[in-house]
Protein backbone atom coordinates (compact mmCIF):
# COMPACT_ATOMS: atom_id res chain seq x y z
CA UNK A 1 0.00 0.00 0.00
CA UNK A 2 1.33 3.45 -0.63
CA UNK A 3 2.06 5.98 1.72
CA UNK A 4 -0.66 8.31 0.33
CA UNK A 5 -3.31 5.43 0.76
CA UNK A 6 -1.91 4.45 4.20
CA UNK A 7 -2.79 8.83 5.41
CA UNK A 8 -5.98 8.58 3.67
CA UNK A 9 -7.10 5.49 5.63
CA UNK A 10 -5.60 6.62 8.72
CA UNK A 11 -7.54 10.19 8.23
CA UNK A 12 -11.26 8.08 7.24
CA UNK A 13 -10.44 5.94 10.53
CA UNK A 14 -9.75 9.30 12.37
CA UNK A 15 -12.95 10.90 11.06
CA UNK A 16 -14.92 8.01 12.26
CA UNK A 17 -17.78 9.37 10.16
CA UNK A 18 -17.50 12.85 11.16
CA UNK A 19 -16.86 15.46 8.70
CA UNK A 20 -13.28 16.48 10.31
CA UNK A 21 -11.64 18.60 7.51
CA UNK A 22 -7.76 16.68 8.60
CA UNK A 23 -6.67 18.49 5.03
CA UNK A 24 -7.27 22.05 5.82
CA UNK A 25 -6.15 21.76 9.22
CA UNK A 26 -2.79 20.43 7.29
CA UNK A 27 -3.01 23.29 5.26
CA UNK A 28 -3.66 25.94 8.40
CA UNK A 29 -0.73 24.71 10.69
CA UNK A 30 1.66 24.47 7.38
CA UNK A 31 0.92 28.53 7.05
CA UNK A 32 1.29 29.18 10.83
CA UNK A 33 4.57 27.28 10.78
CA UNK A 34 5.79 29.06 7.48
CA UNK A 35 5.01 31.92 9.29
CA UNK A 36 6.83 31.52 12.07
CA UNK A 37 9.70 30.25 10.76
CA UNK A 38 9.66 32.98 7.90
CA UNK A 39 9.42 35.91 11.29
CA UNK A 40 12.61 33.77 13.07
CA UNK A 41 14.80 33.75 9.94
CA UNK A 42 14.23 37.34 10.36
CA UNK A 43 14.53 38.03 13.22
CA UNK A 44 17.97 36.19 13.46
CA UNK A 45 19.13 38.08 9.78
CA UNK A 46 18.12 41.84 11.32
CA UNK A 47 20.36 40.67 14.50
CA UNK A 48 17.40 40.72 16.81
CA UNK A 49 17.81 39.77 20.31
CA UNK A 50 16.00 37.82 22.43
CA UNK A 51 15.16 39.16 25.93
CA UNK A 52 16.66 36.96 28.50
CA UNK A 53 13.01 36.91 30.29
CA UNK A 54 9.57 37.62 29.27
CA UNK A 55 9.19 40.80 31.52
CA UNK A 56 6.07 40.15 33.94
CA UNK A 57 3.90 42.90 32.69
CA UNK A 58 4.31 41.66 29.05
CA UNK A 59 2.52 38.34 30.23
CA UNK A 60 -0.32 40.06 32.11
CA UNK A 61 -0.36 42.82 29.34
CA UNK A 62 -0.17 40.23 26.05
CA UNK A 63 -2.61 37.81 28.18
CA UNK A 64 -5.15 40.11 28.25
CA UNK A 65 -4.56 41.92 25.10
CA UNK A 66 -4.80 38.18 23.04
CA UNK A 67 -7.95 37.33 25.11
CA UNK A 68 -9.87 40.87 23.75
CA UNK A 69 -8.10 40.57 20.12
CA UNK A 70 -9.03 36.76 19.83
CA UNK A 71 -12.92 37.95 20.93
CA UNK A 72 -12.81 40.67 19.04
CA UNK A 73 -11.98 39.47 15.92
CA UNK A 74 -13.95 36.24 16.22
CA UNK A 75 -17.29 37.05 18.11
CA UNK A 76 -17.90 41.08 17.25
CA UNK A 77 -21.10 41.66 15.15
CA UNK A 78 -18.69 44.50 13.55
CA UNK A 79 -16.03 42.19 12.37
CA UNK A 80 -18.32 39.64 11.12
CA UNK A 81 -17.46 40.61 7.14
CA UNK A 82 -14.29 38.99 8.08
CA UNK A 83 -15.78 35.57 9.12
CA UNK A 84 -18.66 35.86 6.20
CA UNK A 85 -16.90 33.77 3.71
CA UNK A 86 -16.11 30.78 6.21
CA UNK A 87 -19.30 31.51 8.50
CA UNK A 88 -23.22 31.57 8.43
CA UNK A 89 -24.73 33.68 11.07
CA UNK A 90 -26.78 31.42 13.79
CA UNK A 91 -27.97 34.24 16.29
CA UNK A 92 -27.01 36.57 19.20
CA UNK A 93 -24.21 35.75 21.64
CA UNK A 94 -23.10 37.27 24.97
CA UNK A 95 -23.24 41.05 25.05
CA UNK A 96 -22.20 42.77 21.41
CA UNK A 97 -21.22 38.65 20.18
CA UNK A 98 -22.95 36.75 17.18
CA UNK A 99 -22.88 33.37 17.33
CA UNK A 100 -21.74 31.56 13.44
CA UNK A 101 -21.78 27.69 11.97
CA UNK A 102 -18.90 26.91 10.05
CA UNK A 103 -19.40 26.54 6.34
CA UNK A 104 -19.58 23.18 4.67
CA UNK A 105 -18.19 21.28 2.33
CA UNK A 106 -14.84 20.08 4.64
CA UNK A 107 -12.22 21.62 3.55
CA UNK A 108 -9.83 24.85 3.66
CA UNK A 109 -13.01 26.85 4.04
CA UNK A 110 -14.15 24.77 6.80
CA UNK A 111 -11.23 24.93 8.61
CA UNK A 112 -10.38 29.02 8.65
CA UNK A 113 -14.26 28.85 9.59
CA UNK A 114 -13.20 27.10 12.67
CA UNK A 115 -9.93 29.46 13.34
CA UNK A 116 -11.96 32.56 12.97
CA UNK A 117 -15.00 31.99 15.00
CA UNK A 118 -12.87 30.12 17.96
CA UNK A 119 -11.61 32.50 20.53
CA UNK A 120 -9.58 29.40 22.06
CA UNK A 121 -8.21 28.36 18.24
CA UNK A 122 -7.75 32.43 17.50
CA UNK A 123 -5.30 32.42 20.25
CA UNK A 124 -2.24 31.31 19.24
CA UNK A 125 -2.00 33.13 16.21
CA UNK A 126 -2.76 36.19 18.30
CA UNK A 127 0.06 35.56 20.92
CA UNK A 128 2.09 34.68 18.40
CA UNK A 129 2.17 37.85 16.61
CA UNK A 130 2.14 39.99 19.93
CA UNK A 131 5.33 37.41 20.64
CA UNK A 132 7.10 38.47 17.71
CA UNK A 133 6.34 41.81 17.79
CA UNK A 134 7.68 42.91 21.10
CA UNK A 135 11.20 41.54 19.21
CA UNK A 136 10.40 44.03 16.44
CA UNK A 137 8.79 46.75 17.99
CA UNK A 138 8.13 46.48 21.28
CA UNK A 139 7.11 49.83 22.34
CA UNK A 140 4.43 49.41 20.04
CA UNK A 141 3.26 46.26 20.51
CA UNK A 142 2.81 47.21 24.06
CA UNK A 143 0.70 49.91 23.12
CA UNK A 144 -1.56 48.18 20.92
CA UNK A 145 -1.40 44.99 23.55
CA UNK A 146 -2.43 47.76 25.99
CA UNK A 147 -5.18 48.76 24.40
CA UNK A 148 -6.76 45.36 23.68
CA UNK A 149 -6.27 44.45 27.38
CA UNK A 150 -7.59 47.69 28.90
CA UNK A 151 -10.70 47.03 26.36
CA UNK A 152 -10.94 43.95 28.55
CA UNK A 153 -11.04 45.31 31.65
CA UNK A 154 -13.57 47.57 30.55
CA UNK A 155 -15.65 45.49 29.09
CA UNK A 156 -15.40 43.10 32.53
CA UNK A 157 -16.19 46.34 34.14
CA UNK A 158 -19.54 46.75 32.28
CA UNK A 159 -20.78 43.59 32.92
CA UNK A 160 -19.86 43.97 36.72
CA UNK A 161 -22.39 47.28 36.93
CA UNK A 162 -25.17 45.46 34.60
CA UNK A 163 -25.06 42.77 37.16
CA UNK A 164 -25.23 45.45 39.83
CA UNK A 165 -28.20 47.14 38.15
CA UNK A 166 -29.96 43.86 37.97
CA UNK A 167 -28.94 43.27 41.56
CA UNK A 168 -30.17 46.89 42.44
CA UNK A 169 -33.26 46.35 40.64
CA UNK A 170 -34.18 43.13 42.92
CA UNK A 171 -33.56 44.60 46.27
Amino acid sequence: MSALHELKDQARAYRDGEDRPLGGYLAVMTVYGVLVAITSAVAVLTGRKLPPRVPKEDLVVVALGTHKLSRTLTKDAVTSPLRAPFTRYAGTGGPAEVMEEVRKPSGLRHSLGELLSCPFCLDMWVVTAFTFSLVFAPRLTRLVAGAFAALAGADFLQLAYAKAQQLAEKG
